[in-house]
């Protein structure tokens, strides 16, 4: 199985006040699940809707943390690690 390392680095500072507890615990779950389970597996969880992004934002993927948020990354692959950059963690506008 692929090792991955999610880099949370981008959006950190969102953690302190932005963002609402329950949606921080999500990006944390998620974490988790990523890193220890990789993401072929988490991929699967129908409920975070993981898609490929189209247009500007081509090689990024996006996950569903709530009606209202949604995670942004990218994959960097490497020789013995993928490194998961989460780069926007935004309130999506219906």
């Amino acid at each position: 199985m692929q090792k991955y390392r999610v880099d949370l680095e981008k959006v950190s500072h969102l953690f302190e006040k932005k963002l609402p507890r329950v949606i921080i615990s999500k990006i944390y779950s998620w974490v988790l699940r990523v890193e220890m389970r990789g993401m072929a597996e988490t991929r699967k969880i129908l409920s975070l809707h993981d898609e490929p992004l189209k247009g500007e934002r081509k090689n990024q993927r996006s996950i569903r943390l709530n009606k209202a948020y949604r995670l942004i990354y990218i994959e960097e692959p490497g020789h013995l690690i993928v490194i998961v950059k989460v780069i926007e963690v935004n309130k999506h506008e219906y």
